[in-house]
């Protein structure tokens, strides 16, 4: 009789053995499993800088970033869509901040008259619909972005240039994001240089010209700054950051006004670089309005149909 019962019983202690075991092991793992580091994003603009003039110019950082994720030097600066604005700087900065063409941002040329950020806000904006808690940070020393683009921005900074110079202005961007990414816990860090396009104006935007060059180097001198202050975060291990790098357009001679059939003109570039990040040139099309869509995309948002936005992510895996 006992055999019987032993017999019987036995695989239901062997069930209740491997029930058990099972358990202890999904805890062991549980308890071993590393959190899910923290989505972050630092966007950088460089102004009126050519790609071309990139690979010329002595860049170890920005080389390290397309290194440690992927490019193109065909980010076009009008979409097939609509072409009808000025190849200059507020409709692009508009575009680059909003994700969407100028036909809804509304912006034609550097008057902004017709901006239409109401409806097609800064990108700022979008992120915090979604995610109120986000912590975010725009520091420019081109005014009109201030003035006229950015909104839903924790920390707005604007350091205005002396007499056009832009280099003090831009060093002083570098140290002012290299604070608040010690002190402070930002979602996303959006930080643009302008004296490379300040630099275009006044000597030409072409790889063969020195002092265009030069800035481009003194650009990723504080590329470099500010890349050092996210690794030297106390929370840095426990983060993942992407890195998107794009400008406004190019130029030839000393301008880019009416670039419409200029593919110096036409062609910006895009860095996507981090974990995230696929590796190498990026093959597919690109365009202006992509990039917002790749900082959206990282950060976890998925974009309303009622935004309406022009790009889609590129260069994530």
């Amino acid at each position: 009789m006992h055999r019987m019962l032993l017999n019987l019983c036995r695989p239901l202690l062997v069930a209740l053995v491997l029930t058990l075991l099972a358990t202890l092991a999904t805890q062991a793992a549980d308890k071993d499993a590393k959190p899910e580091k923290v989505k972050k994003v630092l966007y950088l603009g460089i102004d009126g800088c050519r790609f071309d003039s990139i690979g010329a110019a002595k860049t170890p950082n920005l080389d390290k970033l397309m290194e440690n994720g992927c490019y193109t030097g065909q980010c076009l600066i009008l979409g097939d869509r609509y072409k009808k604005n000025d190849t200059i700087s507020g409709p692009g900065w508009s575009t680059i901040l909003t994700g969407v063409w100028a036909d809804k941002h509304g912006v034609h040329d550097n008057e902004f008259k017709g901006k239409n950020y109401t409806e097609y806000p800064h990108f700022f904006a979008r992120l915090k619909e979604v995610q109120p808690d986000a912590y975010t940070v725009s520091i420019v020393d081109w005014i009109p972005i201030q003035q006229h683009i950015v909104s839903s921005a924790d920390v707005g900074a604007v350091l205005p240039p002396i007499d056009g110079d832009y280099v003090k202005t831009d060093e002083a961007g570098s140290k002012a994001a290299v604070k608040i990414l010690a002190e402070r816990d930002p979602t996303v860090l959006f930080y643009y240089i302008g004296q490379v396009d300040e630099s275009g104006h006044k000597h030409g935007f072409h790889p063969t010209v020195p002092e265009y060059i030069s800035a481009i180097e003194t650009a990723d001198k504080h590329v470099g700054e500010v890349l050092t202050a996210v690794q030297n975060r106390q929370t840095y291990a426990d983060e993942d950051w992407l890195v998107v790098v794009t400008s406004d357009h190019g130029g030839k001679g000393t301008g880019h006004g009416g670039g419409h059939n200029e593919p110096d003109i036409l062609n910006s570039f895009l860095i996507v670089s981090g974990d995230d990040a696929q590796r190498g040139q990026i093959e597919e099309s690109v365009h202006l309005v992509d990039a917002v869509a790749t900082v959206l995309a990282h950060l976890g948002v998925k974009p309303k149909e009622e935004w309406k936005l022009d790009g889609h992510p590129v260069g994530l895996k």
